[in-house]
């Protein structure tokens, strides 16, 4: 709690961690009219899976033109010019007026939201390495503070507006004027001139972070599904009939991973990464249970105590992974969270096609049995795993 008591009594560290939170109140308020998009449009479950892969797509694309970006341009100016660019954006796909125009604007957004998550990641980073304080886990806990934020405030909103745009814009404009403000605070911070360092490696090496990668992979499937699934699933197969009560189980899902990455390191010392892992899976796996328990109160419940579960298992998973014997902590890390992130990108659009064939339903079962997976692969394989690296 001490990087948190940091960013909140230090401007500089507030205003870098409150471009996290932007980020996921703008996708907190998105969540909310995806219902919207899909009956405005008549769209079944799949294309909207392949809408939202569109977003990821963007994404991936624009990825590897972000360091020379951030070079040419600066990491504190382009950290503020991602987000304003981020927050127009996510206007486009409540106008769209059909399919392709949708799958057009969601890509636009998957461009912005991942070159502005290169940039305040590595703002992060610069600002650890300057100050030789760290806040990293904390400034993702802003993030997932962001999306409870964005899904409680539209929560409220939404049945003030007749048409969600208008919604989205006032959102939109307020995120910009707040991150404007602040962004004097880390604006002409640069990115630090590292040379190259090249060193050979055996690809023996990266076989410990197989059973990582693996569990990276199939929870952040969860974390990518329940983002942009959970509002649907609550509509369409709990059958709620009041629509500002979509985005309760969004809202409690964010704000049990908020509190669990906030006070999952102190609950990892005490209980180790194995164990915080296992309590993790489990906890998540009996969430599950409570969501396909199809009840309103016990299906909201389960989503915040999926939340509470999946939050502690990726930055575990990382800690772990920065072990790793004749790997460096960065090459290493940025395997598992490139393997876990391919794993959040295919589970919206995943979730869309079963749901398609099947049911919405039978997609969260599919999740939960990949979660009792997870826990049985973490219990046999994760110890072995940890020894090795």
């Amino acid at each position: 709690m001490n990087s948190l008591k940091l960013i909140l009594l230090k401007p500089k560290y507030f205003s870098v961690t409150w471009v996290f939170a932007s980020l996921n109140i703008l996708i907190g308020t998105w969540v909310l009219y995806i219902p919207y998009v899909k009956e405005k449009l008549e769209l079944n479950d799949s294309e909207i899976g392949f809408a939202l892969f569109c977003l990821a797509l963007g994404i991936l694309v624009f990825l590897p033109l972000v360091p020379y970006i951030i070079k040419k341009i600066g990491l504190g100016k382009y950290t503020i010019i991602g987000v304003i660019l981020f927050a127009i954006a996510f206007i486009g796909p409540l106008v769209a007026v059909n399919y392709i125009s949708l799958c057009l604007s969601l890509f636009i957004v998957g461009i912005f939201s991942g070159s502005t998550d290169v940039a305040m990641n590595t703002l992060v980073s610069e600002i650890e390495k300057q100050d030789d304080n760290n806040f990293m886990s904390s400034a993702h806990g802003f993030f997932s503070l962001g999306g409870v934020i964005g899904a409680m405030l539209g929560s409220i909103l939404m049945t003030f507006f007749i048409l969600p745009v208008y919604h989205m814009m006032i959102i939109a404009s307020c995120v910009i004027a707040i991150n404007l403000w602040l962004s004097k605070h880390y604006i002409n911070i640069k990115e630090s001139n590292t040379s190259e360092e090249k060193k050979t490696f055996q690809l023996s090496a990266f076989k410990p972070l197989l059973v990582i990668a693996f569990l990276a992979f199939v929870i952040m499937i969860s974390e990518g599904a329940i983002e942009h699934w959970s509002t649907l699933y609550l509509l369409e197969v709990v059958e709620i009939s009041q629509k500002n009560l979509a985005g309760l189980a969004f809202i409690l899902f964010s704000t049990t991973m908020t509190l669990g990455r906030f006070f999952g390191d102190g609950i990892s010392k005490k209980t180790g990464s194995i164990g915080i892992i296992l309590l993790g899976c489990l906890l998540a796996s009996i969430g599950y249970l409570g969501v396909l328990f199809n009840e309103f109160i016990v299906t909201v419940f389960g989503f915040g105590l999926i939340g509470l579960g999946l939050s502690v298992i990726v930055p575990e998973l990382f800690r772990i992974a920065g072990k790793t014997h004749g790997v460096s902590a960065s090459t290493s890390i940025s395997f598992v969270s490139g393997v876990g992130f391919m794993g959040f990108l295919i589970g919206p659009v995943a979730l869309g096609f079963i749901s398609d064939i099947y049911s919405l339903k039978m997609s969260f079962l599919v999740l939960f049995v990949l979660t009792v997976f997870a826990l049985i692969t973490s219990l046999f394989k994760l110890k072995k795993t940890v020894i090795r690296v």
